[in-house]
């Protein structure tokens, strides 16, 4: 009889899994469950309003999966016996397994906001229908504010205000828009490009009410002020969904995420964890971090995938680095590993290299943009442990190679002497290439301070 796999989940870390499983593990049944049908792509939801036109074109689609013989149920799962290893969904349907892999996700928070249940209030949710209506719904407005100035609340101002016929706004209780993920002068450059595309902003400043008779009209702020408005999108960040898994008994962590091993493996061996619901560490000190990201999900999948029932390859990343990336206006942002002011907070003693150089080679060349690049590193070891970049879109590659420096702990010498590929119409020239030029001003900054 062959062996059966049973994957819970619809989101990437779900379909990673089970692609993974099914093309090391050919002979065994893979069977997918999960909730929504068709399954979305979590990070498209914010275009769906005016790059994609259409919620339905942010659709992940199954036809890779079902190539390979994945089985496809939709269907939620509400328990699973773990002694007799049997998943039971809400239709009453039993699946039994020999290995199962959770993936089911995060959910968005729902802050305790008075009025927050007015209608016209939502918080997103990562299902078809839901994208749908909230996307009408915010065709018909006029008034937009948003709530919360993260990466899903920037990139939703910034969809939505390419509309042409809104007022959108964002609150936002720290001093600036993305400054848990990036430094303050990448949050102000962030900040200006949102200004230049009409969206106002309401920085260090909390949502204190909702008011409305029965549907949402005024948002209050605790500087006093009331912003009119026609539909509020809540987006204050997201939690591990472990509903199940603490349910089934599983060992759970700090932040509500289930506890895995090198392996993906949960407290019940036979039980995988992947994605979002899983309790992530952090690569530099090892606690608990509550960041998120489809990137690091796929990871975990894969990793979960390969070695379900033969312990082939470790997770080479010991811990999360957290690698991002955005675009605001014309402007992309990208960061990896700790910001100066994360580093600083942890307690590192750190030197920081910078570098601008244009992204064309001469300057004159169209489509010539500058790149400023950011790296820190810790000053006793000299390895790089952050770095920050903002310009056009290829820094999203560039904080990528940061990323891959980071995980294998490389230091400013090894940087400063990396052998890149550079063109005239495509990179920076190699006389000044940002990422190097920041190694080498590090260099330079503690070879001044020595003499």
């Amino acid at each position: 009889m062959s062996r059966k796999v049973v994957v819970v989940g619809g989101g990437p870390a779900a379909v990673i899994s089970a692609a993974t499983a099914k093309k090391h593990y050919p002979d065994v049944e893979v069977t997918l469950i999960r909730k929504f049908d068709p399954a979305v792509i979590p990070c498209g939801i914010p275009y769906i309003f005016s790059r994609l036109d259409s919620a339905d074109k942010d659709i992940m689609g199954d036809a890779p999966l079902k190539s390979l013989g994945v089985n496809i149920v939709v269907d939620e799962v509400v328990d699973v016996d773990r002694e007799n290893k049997v998943v039971i969904t809400k239709s009453g349907a039993k699946y039994e397994y020999d290995k199962l892999i959770l993936a089911t996700g995060s959910v968005a928070v729902k802050p305790n906001i008075p009025g927050i249940d007015l209608k016209g209030i939502y918080v997103i949710e990562k299902n078809i229908e839901f994208l749908r209506m909230i996307r009408e719904e915010v065709l018909k407005a006029k008034k937009i504010v948003i709530v919360g100035g993260g990466f899903i609340g920037v990139e939703i101002a910034d969809d939505v205000i390419r509309l042409g016929d809104k007022e959108v706004s964002i609150v936002e209780m720290l001093p600036h828009c993305l400054q848990l993920a990036f430094d303050e002068e990448f949050c102000i450059a962030a900040e200006e490009e949102l200004k230049k595309l009409g969206v106002k902003l309401y920085t260090n400043c909390l949502v204190t009410k909702f008011e409305g008779k029965d549907r949402v009209e005024n948002v209050i702020l605790s500087t006093g002020e009331e912003l009119p408005a026609d539909l509020v999108i809540v987006s204050v960040g997201s939690k591990p969904n472990a509903e199940l898994a603490k349910k089934i008994g599983l060992e759970i962590g700090k932040f509500g995420g289930i506890i895995v091993d090198e392996y993906m493996r949960t407290s019940d061996k036979d039980i995988f964890a992947v994605g979002d619901c899983v309790e992530r560490k952090s690569f530099f000190t090892g606690a608990p971090t509550r960041t998120m990201l489809a990137s690091i999900s796929t990871a975990e999948a894969r990793i979960a995938g390969l070695n379900l029932f033969d312990l082939k390859v470790t997770k080479l990343a010991k811990g999360t680095i957290g690698i991002f990336s955005t675009k605001v206006g014309n402007l992309t942002l990208g960061v990896a590993g700790l910001t100066e002011s994360m580093a600083k907070a942890e307690g590192y003693d750190v030197v920081v290299g910078v570098a601008e150089a244009p992204n064309r080679h001469p300057a004159a060349l169209e489509g010539a943009q500058k790149i400023k690049v950011k790296l820190i590193f810790s000053k006793e070891s000299m390895t790089l442990i952050g770095g920050v970049v903002m310009g056009p879109e290829s820094v999203g590659e560039i904080i990528n190679m940061i990323g891959v420096m980071m995980q294998n702990q490389q230091t400013a010498v090894e940087i400063m002497f990396m052998q890149i590929g550079t063109h005239p119409l495509v990179t920076a020239a190699p006389t000044v290439y940002p990422v190097l030029l920041a190694a080498e001003d590090v260099i330079r900054k503690l070879e001044k301070a020595k003499s």
